[in-house]
């Protein structure tokens, strides 16, 4: 397993894998993803496998401690001195899955947030992944005012 940061040119595999990893209403369009790509190409974490990616992890790095919606649709509220480091996704292909993956993708970027000074991390997740980023560190707030994709959804966060 490769962990590596991304570049413009890894645009259309991220989008094939976001595409067949969420379902279309909470999907990023591989226009957000050319955006995100441009803006903070740092917080794009990859995973290769023998050569072939299999998985991703994205997220702007923002001053509040919880997601506002407007962040998944504008890159541009990326603020590279931002206190927390959001996750927006962690997509791993469905047959590569449990294998640790996600879990090598969430400590590469917990790592790389803490070397950069944040007070900590934060996303969003469904209430079936709670105890998943438990068993991260993070910590529930809540349900989320987040109305992204027409889901319901908790804010969670990991303070360093």
């Amino acid at each position: 397993m490769n962990i590596r940061t991304a570049t413009l040119a890894d645009l259309e595999a991220v989008a094939a894998i976001e595409a067949a990893c969420f379902p279309p209403a909470e999907a990023a369009s591989k226009e957000s993803f050319a955006q995100r790509l441009e803006i903070f190409p740092d917080h794009f974490w990859l995973v290769e496998q023998d050569g072939v990616l299999v998985g991703f992890l994205n997220g702007a790095v923002i001053d509040s401690d919880v997601i506002p919606d407007a962040c998944y649709h504008d890159a541009n509220r990326h603020n590279p001195n931002g206190a927390y480091q959001t996750v927006f996704g962690i997509n791993t292909l469905p047959q590569y899955r449990k294998q640790g993956i996600g879990g090598a993708m969430l400590h590469a970027m917990i790592d790389a947030a803490k070397k950069e000074g944040r007070k900590g991390c934060i996303l969003t997740c469904k209430d079936t992944l709670k105890g998943y980023y438990e068993s991260f560190g993070y910590v529930s707030k809540g349900r989320s005012a987040s109305t992204h994709g027409g889901a319901e959804w908790n804010d969670m966060i990991l303070e360093f």
